[in-house]
């Protein structure tokens, strides 16, 4: 019986060679993810996201890394509101950045709580950027069922309440998740705020105003990664 032949030396050292090459790439894509931004020739305004899970930010430094603006996580559902807001607030318009606010949208959560608990963090400033509710949870997590137009409706109403208390229509910012199994976009006309790292997303049925381009920037503004906004021009 013959003899099965070994692989050759110079196979392996070509299989050895393809390896470290994708590892070499692979340890590329990551670091480059982590400090991509869009280019200011095609995007000229930009900015980032901070919330209480950013950490401190310094938000001089922010500024001078190129961003012009800055929202910050102000409120959730009924109940829960960013501890640091009102320091960030005071901090970033000091810096010489534009604010705005961010609430998240709780499905299982009637409006009239969820905007009182806005109004309670946010001023009514005429300096204010247009306010962000964030479209993030479903109501499949709810404890009693929720339909599909109720959200809608309590979502609305929500957004009437925000915009009487801010003076400002809202912007929507939609996961692909939530755009998925609701359909807002196509539904709600008000500004909307995608999100997708590097490459621009199309799920939206309607052109985007914001577009969250890097959701974990690596910046000297903060210990934790920023989530880095673009806006349309």
């Amino acid at each position: 019986m013959a003899r099965k032949r070994r692989p050759r030396g110079w196979l392996w050292r070509i299989i050895a060679a393809l390896v470290l090459m994708a590892g070499v790439a692979a340890l590329w894509l990551w670091w480059d993810i982590q400090h991509w931004t869009p280019q200011e020739a095609a995007f000229p305004d930009q900015g980032a996201v901070v919330t209480s899970q950013t950490g401190p930010a310094d938000f001089r430094t922010l500024s001078a890394i190129g961003a012009d603006f800055v929202y910050l996580e102000a409120s959730t559902g009924a109940g829960h509101r960013d501890s640091r807001f009102t320091a960030n607030y005071a901090a970033a318009r000091e810096a010489g950045l534009q604010v705005g606010a961010i609430h998240r949208f709780d499905p299982c959560v009637l409006a009239d709580g969820q905007s009182a608990n806005f109004a309670t963090m946010v001023p009514r400033e005429k300096a204010l950027l247009p306010s962000a509710i964030a479209l993030t949870r479903l109501a499949d997590t709810c404890p009693k069922r929720v339909s599909d137009a109720a959200i809608e409706s309590e979502l609305m109403t929500l957004i009437n309440q925000i915009e009487h208390h801010t003076g400002k229509p809202v912007i929507l910012k939609i996961t692909p998740e939530f755009e998925d199994h609701y359909a807002i976009s196509a539904k709600l006309e008000r500004n909307l705020w995608v999100q997708q790292t590097r490459f621009a997303p199309s799920y939206a049925v309607r052109p985007w105003l914001l577009w969250s381009a890097n959701a974990h920037l690596q910046t000297a503004a903060a210990e934790e990664p920023l989530e880095w906004v673009v806006v349309q021009p």
